[in-house]
């Protein structure tokens, strides 16, 4: 019941919004015209996009050295096509490599982040950080693109409940638990299994972090750690950027037994485009190039030599690149398994080297939308996908941080006392 009045609010808050239908003079199918339509109503809300990383990477964290305002061939984002994919709200990942654990990995986080903050000050009319999901639909309204952030790895909270704090005040909305790696207090994906899920320290992460109100995120997550935060936590989850283990059976992606368990939770999908998570053939193809690369480094007579070789059998085998109907499928499997209230988008643009064709960068949205349209999606159905779930998983987050803030205090948790003392305790805790 509770998610049927929480659907009519955000019908009701996004009712009379309406954007620009397209470019000028832009052939547009009746689908497509449609998509935009309707994302002019309730506002496309991307739950993963890495510029921040590219432009830490790449253009020395500043913003002098990188104006989005004009076109950015290089890159998958820019103003203009943000514009044009009418994007009503972005998670933008504040995302640190594993590697950075034990080595500045909170501080780059931050950094990260920083970023972002000010990217919205350099375009203020054009961006505005959102911390709540009534934000989202008031920037929305008002034009502009809401901001939030989306903090990717939990070794960036330092084993600090009080880190992870800190990182909601300053704008994250959802933590992504593991990256590539383990952390001290959960399994990742792709890493061997070391704690057997969440560790008693990652149980009261979870459990602050529904008290803040900032969502838990499970990509990259094991699935034993999947299994673990939805059996602990009190909030609805969201996965920002994953899509079905049914199609390709990547680690990262989510078997369907655990996708029905997210839908009981009250959680949203949001799936990804990175081709070789999505389409099996893209899978194999990267799979098969690593053994290639393995074997002409141990055969090449030198780097050189190896990189040559490996350049030549990439030729000869080019990678296999889906369009957008492969997402599509996807999202449509995901509905048929989890329902259609717990779907949504999350591209993962400028973090894919090779994006699906049809889907190369932010100015793509419509089309994919339009793509369910032809399929037969309800108006209703694709606006859920859209942004009116990861609305609803907002809302319902904040109300049980409101219920939990009455309940209890911030969590005072530390993990040597929690999970044992075989390491050294924080500067001025008490001796065991």
């Amino acid at each position: 019941m509770i998610r049927r009045i929480l659907w009519a609010i955000v019908l009701l808050g996004s009712a009379g919004v309406l954007r620009a239908p397209g470019v000028a003079g832009q052939e547009a199918s009746p689908e497509l015209q449609r998509a935009r339509e309707l994302m002019g109503q309730v506002p496309l809300i991307d739950g993963h996009n890495d510029l921040p990383w590219a432009v830490r990477s790449d253009y020395w964290m500043d913003w002098d050295s990188l104006d989005i305002a004009q076109p950015q061939p290089q890159l998958m984002t820019d103003i203009p096509r943000l514009r044009e994919g009418l994007v009503g709200a972005q998670f933008w990942s504040t995302y640190v490599p594993s590697s950075f654990a034990g080595n500045g990995a909170g501080r780059a986080g931050m950094e990260e982040g920083d970023i972002v903050h000010r990217m919205v000050e350099r375009y203020p009319d054009v961006f505005e950080m959102a911390g709540t999901a009534d934000d989202i639909l008031r920037i929305h309204r008002e034009g502009k693109i809401a901001c939030l952030l989306g903090l990717e790895g939990g070794h960036m909270i330092e084993n600090s409940l009080g880190m992870l704090r800190a990182y909601y005040r300053d704008g994250v909305r959802y933590m992504t638990l593991t990256h590539s790696d383990n952390v001290d207090w959960a399994d990742a994906a792709t890493d061997s299994l070391e704690h057997g899920g969440l560790t008693r320290f990652g149980e009261e992460v979870v459990r602050e972090m529904n008290r803040l109100g900032m969502l838990v995120d499970l990509s990259h997550a094991s699935d034993s750690t999947a299994w673990d935060v939805l059996r602990v936590t009190e909030a609805p989850v969201i996965l920002s950027h994953s899509s079905s283990r049914h199609f390709t059976p990547h680690p990262r992606n989510l078997p369907d037994d655990l996708a029905t368990a997210v839908a009981e939770n009250g959680g949203v999908i949001m799936v990804n485009f990175v081709i070789p998570f999505i389409h099996l053939p893209a899978y194999q193809w990267y799979g098969l190039r690593t053994q290639m690369r393995a074997h002409y480094r141990e055969v090449a007579p030198s780097a050189e030599a190896a990189r040559d070789s490996l350049d030549a059998w990439e030729a000869a085998n080019p990678r296999p690149v889906p369009d957008l109907r492969v997402v599509a499928d996807h999202i449509e499997h995901l509905r048929d398994v989890a329902g259609v209230d717990h779907v949504g988008i999350g591209s993962d643009f400028d973090g894919i080297d090779v994006p699906p064709e049809g889907l190369e960068d932010v100015s793509t949205y419509p089309q994919l939308i339009a793509e369910l349209l032809r399929r037969g999606w309800s108006d209703e159905d694709a606006m859920k996908v859209i942004g009116v779930n990861v609305l609803r998983v907002m809302k319902e987050a904040e109300m049980v941080a409101a219920q939990l803030k009455l309940e209890r205090s911030p969590s005072a948790a530390q993990i040597e006392i929690l999970d044992g003392w075989d390491r050294e305790p924080p500067l001025g805790s008490p001796n065991p």
